[in-house]
């Protein structure tokens, strides 16, 4: 299996069983209010064209859509992956299409969110 099939299958994954334990109820805010919920991020896309979002964490990985510039988005988690600009981290947004976006390109809204 290439390296690229893992990782979109690592990907798929890994969003798979982001979507199974995320329940979210009330309010989003980005602290863990001791109810077993995941904490809720956010970021602010800042690519001035917009931000592809993929099935993985990796360049080559399979564009799923994209998010407008200055569009607040949802982060469940960060992982490291593909390096793009000055850093490999990529976050799993949970807007509609559970996908990643690069961090270089999502400056973070409060708390830095947490790993996968």
């Amino acid at each position: 299996m290439s390296p690229r099939t893992i990782a979109t299958r690592l990907g798929i994954l890994a969003a798979g069983g982001a979507l199974a334990a995320l329940t979210v109820t009330g309010p989003a805010a980005a602290q863990d209010d001791g109810n077993s919920h995941p904490p809720v991020y956010k970021g602010r896309v800042t690519a001035k064209s917009g931000l592809l979002l993929h099935t993985a964490p990796t360049r080559g990985s399979r564009v799923v859509r994209s998010v407008p510039h200055g569009k607040v988005v949802t982060i469940y988690c960060k992982t490291k992956g593909d390096r793009v600009g000055r850093t490999s981290l990529w976050y799993l947004l949970t807007d509609g299409t559970w996908a990643w976006g690069s961090a270089n390109y999502i400056a973070t809204i409060g708390k830095s969110p947490r790993w996968c």
